[in-house]
This record gives C-alpha cells, structure tokens and sequence, in this order.
C-alpha cells in the first residue's frame, strides 16, 4: 500500500494547511508533485487513491488533474525524460525531426522507456519558450534550439552522469 514518509506526510499536512478548511482540493497539485518524488517517479492508480484519501477528494478527482498534466507520470519512466515540445512554433523549426533523430537514437517510441531505465521520451505541450525552438525540457532545465548534435551532446552528458 502506497503511504508516504513521515516526512513526507508532514510536508503534505503543511500544504494542506495552506488553504481554508473544505478546500483541500487545492493541495492537490503539491502533493501529487509529492506524491511522485517519493513513489519512484510517477503515479500509480493506487498512489493517487492514497493522495485522494489524504485530501477527502474522489480518486475520479485525482486522475483527472494526472491525466491532464504532462508533469505528472503515469508509467514508470526513465532517469531522465526528455520532454519536447510539440506544438506550433516548435513543429515550424523541426520538432518533429528532432522527435524523430531521439525516437532513432535511443530505439523508443514517443512514451516509452529504454531497456535500461535511463531515457524516456515524451511529447508535451507548449512549454513557453517559442523563441528557442526546437526545444524540449530535461528536469529542470530548457534544452533550446535543438540539433542532431545537441540531443547527442545532451545523451553523452546523461550518461557520464550515470558513468555509463
């Protein structure tokens, strides 16, 4: 059963805290963000049931708000997850190909996972930074006017990273 730390789960009765009483819904955005730092990276049904307990909400509730943010995970996923933007001003400066040249690189599909745990590839929506485009977000950090040779050069680095 899914249950968070008692850390965790004091960090979750502080955001809770924040909002007046009988509108704990609006925790629910933190605390799935919790929610998947602690559960491995994403969000099981029974993860979500648990923060739907937690929050007094539906599990209906909770789905909707995982299934309709591209942050939150549904499936286990890589150590890093490369998160390219696909809409608009990105597909006019070759998101597409770049989407491709990783789909070939790493032999995965948009969604999945590579064999060894360490790249996931996903397509999102507009992440703001038209600007740069081609583009694709790397944890934290905006990866900006994409190439062949910077997704290779962002690959080598993941790696090293991980000493592989």
């Amino acid at each position: 059963m899914a249950q968070f730390s008692e850390e965790k789960l004091q960090k979750v009765n502080e955001i809770i805290a924040r909002y007046p009483q009988g509108k704990q819904k609006s925790a629910l955005i933190p605390v799935l963000h919790l929610a998947q730092e602690q559960f491995d990276g994403w969000l099981s049904a029974e993860t979500m049931d648990y923060v739907a307990s937690l929050l007094q909400l539906t599990s209906i509730e909770v789905y909707e708000v995982a299934t309709f943010y591209s942050m939150f995970n549904l499936k286990p996923v890589g150590k890093y997850i490369f998160e390219v933007c696909h809409t608009g001003p990105c597909m006019l400066n070759g998101s597409d190909n770049i989407v491709d040249y990783i789909k070939n690189k790493l032999g995965i599909s948009v969604g999945e996972t590579t064999p060894d745990g360490m790249f996931t590839l996903k397509t999102v929506e507009c992440l703001g930074a038209c600007g740069y485009a081609p583009m694709m977000q790397l944890g934290k950090f905006y990866r900006e006017h994409l190439t062949p040779a910077k997704v290779d050069a962002i690959i080598d680095e993941c790696r090293k990273a991980q000493g592989n």
